[in-house]
């Protein structure tokens, strides 16, 4: 149920009508918040499942990041948040800013709901050549596209209580302006009508917004972030749908050891994802500034599968890309959301409610005639290795003892090995404790399968809908060697697998801190080869 709330008018109320009606067209600055204060009081609970290398909220519920950009050595990162209690209400754009993508401190908030309406998902672009005219004194503004989620017109049944709106920010995203003349896009009459995702087209020199609109993307153009036609739309009959279609990115990727080039749209669905609830799927294919196509060889791959998917664990959702990104760096930059609507409300924190996953990087590869998306978590990780302990090779039975020796905190892993030989059997990496709590990770190739299995990971019953089942990836054949690198940080998992090619992400919640591993299977002869294992500090 939303919480009921009032309203931060963007002019002040005058006595004389003129005055009100002068006043109420100049453009709105946003009010600026109170200091970030850090939960106080945390239960044992609370400290136990707070993590320690994600991005969490001080206080209450975040949801979808929002916002992305990248200037002057900042990566910022803008996210939907209720500051007000730990269960979706209100959205406002909440703020953290880092220097290094792993340690974001959260700044006070960017964009509050205000007479048009909430403040839903979006994107943020730097105009560098002042197309909006925003710009002053040679200052390149930046410039906020979200949506607006008008909460009278959905209760009176309205069907365009989504329209888009602007902001913009002289001071590198620190504070913002909303434009007078919001809404820049009204609603066409599309009940899902949100989430704008926008990048300047220097081919065709405009502005190219990506659009979440029920069970397709529709795309508009620009010259000025201002005023905007629509292209097209794609999608009703691609991919998954059985439920909304959500945060939509288009961007184009080198294809990698190639010269091709093809263009990846993100789209991502709620229900209906690969083990259920909300996931993202994309596609591949080529943009001409006006239609987003598939390309021939991925849809073959839809037809195979029907969607293919970023993330096949349950918890990475809305993910979209950084913008901005210098042409030194050349990376394409994506974080998401470590939660899932089927339960994210009633996770068991209770000070804040979810967590942003690691932030990753995408690459293009085009394997077996294939076009896949791989994504890897980002290289910075790497600079909070405090203590890294490396093994040629290792034994499966010698695996428990030589990380008792090591002295590794299992709540803050990363975890890179290699299983080499591999036959058609199951091979088990699985995490515990003395308390019986267990974490799964499953390779069989017999039933040609990768899974999670987080069934018996501590405290599951808070929903019927966390954990009934074990998450799955059907493979297209066996493999006979593997790559693994998993990353555990108290309450969560990230598994990537062959850098990246198959990756899974899922919360858990034991009732005590794993501290145990072990790899069997009735394979006698596999192999653990090149065991790297480092304990991150921050």
């Amino acid at each position: 149920m939303i919480n009921k709330f009032n309203f931060k008018t963007a002019c002040k109320l005058s006595l004389i009508l003129l005055f009100f009606v002068c006043f109420s067209c100049k453009e709105t600055k946003e009010k600026p918040s109170k200091e970030i204060e850090v939960a106080e009081n945390l239960s044992e609970d609370e400290l136990k499942y707070r993590p320690l290398f994600h991005f969490t909220p001080k206080n209450n519920w975040m949801n979808d990041p929002n916002g992305m950009f990248y200037l002057n050595g900042k990566y910022h990162l803008y996210f939907q948040h209720y500051p007000d209690d730990n269960v979706w209400g209100p959205m406002h754009w909440g703020h953290a800013v880092s220097e290094d993508l792993i340690n974001f401190e959260e700044q006070p908030i960017a964009l509050y709901p205000d007479e048009i309406g909430l403040i839903f998902s979006g994107s943020a672009v730097v105009d560098y050549n002042n197309t909006s005219g925003f710009g002053t004194e040679g200052k390149a503004p930046v410039v906020a596209i979200y949506t607006y989620h008008n909460m009278e017109g959905e209760k009176r049944g309205d069907i365009d209580f989504q329209t888009q709106g602007i902001a913009y920010s002289l001071d590198e995203g620190m504070t913002w302006t909303k434009y007078s003349e919001n809404p820049v896009i009204k609603n066409p009459g599309i009940k899902d009508f949100r989430d704008p995702k926008v990048f300047w087209d220097n081919e065709n020199s405009k502005w190219i917004m990506s659009l979440a609109a029920g069970n397709k993307i529709m795309f508009y153009s620009s010259v000025n972030l201002k005023e905007w036609k629509f292209e097209s739309e794609f999608g009703e009959e691609k991919g998954e749908h059985g439920g909304v279609w959500e945060c939509p990115d288009l961007f184009p990727l080198k294809v990698k050891d190639s010269e091709e080039y093809k263009w990846a749209l993100l789209v991502s669905i709620n229900p209906s994802g690969p083990n259920g609830g909300s996931a993202t799927q994309y596609f591949i294919g080529d943009f001409d500034g006006h239609e987003f196509t598939i390309d021939d060889k991925f849809s073959e791959q839809l037809d195979e599968n029907k969607a293919v998917w970023l993330d096949y664990g349950r918890d990475n959702y809305a993910g979209v890309t950084w913008s901005n990104i210098p042409d030194t760096d050349g990376r394409k930059l994506f974080i998401g959301w470590m939660s899932n609507w089927d339960y994210a409300r009633d996770v068991p924190t209770y000070k804040w409610r979810s967590t942003m996953t690691v932030p990753r990087e995408l690459n293009l590869v085009k394997k077996n005639n294939q076009y896949l998306l791989k994504s890897i978590p980002v290289k910075e990780l790497n600079d909070f290795k405090s203590k890294t302990i490396e093994k040629d090779s290792i034994e499966p039975g010698e695996l428990s003892n030589f990380f008792e020796t090591a002295e590794i905190d299992f709540n803050r892993l990363n975890l890179e090995f290699n299983l080499k030989h591999l036959k058609e059997n199951e091979y088990q990496i699985i995490f515990n404790n003395r308390n019986g709590d267990s974490l799964i990770i499953g390779l069989n190739n017999n039933s040609k399968t990768i899974y999670l299995d987080r069934t018996k990971s501590g405290k599951v019953d808070f929903s019927e809908k966390f954990a009934p089942n074990i998450s799955r990836v059907k493979l297209s054949d066996m493999i006979n060697d593997a790559k693994f690198q998993i990353l555990l940080d108290k309450t969560s998992v990230e598994l990537f697998v062959n850098d990246g090619e198959i990756v899974m992400t899922e919360l858990f919640f034991p009732n005590n801190p794993l501290d145990q591993i072990s790899i069997i299977s009735d394979d006698s002869d596999f192999i653990i080869k090149n065991l790297v294992i480092s304990e991150l500090n921050f």
